[in-house]
């Protein structure tokens, strides 16, 4: 697979409420071919991961929805997170304790053999420290070359998550 990571940043003019309306959609898709229900409450925290392409804390998405619905336990957040994540929806940013939109929902394990299961598949991030904005990236070189090292030492990827941070091009100049 050729590499995907051209300028992955969203350039002015992108059409952010097209962006957010396809990965809803393709969310919906997503959770009837694998038989779960996307809840109008894990709709709702989905749109509100989506709602830029800056990660988002579970407290900022929960300090959102109480500012909508009024008093709401974080443990509801929580299990709605749980279950975008188990559906590959979602991605937890480890080293931001955020999550974020995946850009790949609809094409999980459809390009190279690094899919982990249902859901699951190999996340790799850019992550900028200025503005805050992170990208999902793929890379079939990249992939291929850590499924190799992994094979060569006997190892079996469960998950795999690559977040690299420093500055998009924008920040830079």
């Amino acid at each position: 697979m050729a590499s995907d990571v051209r300028d992955p940043f969203a350039a002015p003019g992108h059409d952010h409420a097209g962006c957010v309306m396809a990965a809803l959609d393709a969310a919906e898709a997503r959770c009837a071919r694998a038989g779960q229900r996307l809840t109008p409450l894990r709709r709702r925290v989905l749109e509100l991961v989506w709602r830029g392409h800056d990660p988002v804390g579970a407290y900022d998405i929960l300090e959102l929805m109480r500012d909508e619905r009024g008093r709401i336990a974080p443990p509801t957040v929580y299990r709605a997170l749980d279950f975008l994540c188990r559906q590959g929806l979602v991605h937890r940013l480890e080293s931001l304790q955020a999550f974020i939109g995946c850009g790949q929902a609809g094409d999980h394990g459809t390009d190279h053999g690094t899919d982990h299961g249902i859901g699951h598949h190999a996340a790799h991030f850019l992550i900028c420290q200025d503005c805050g904005e992170a990208v999902e990236i793929r890379d079939g070189q990249l992939d291929g070359a850590i499924s190799q090292l992994a094979g060569r030492a006997g190892f079996a990827i469960a998950n795999e998550t690559i977040e690299l941070s420093g500055r998009c091009a924008a920040c830079q100049s």
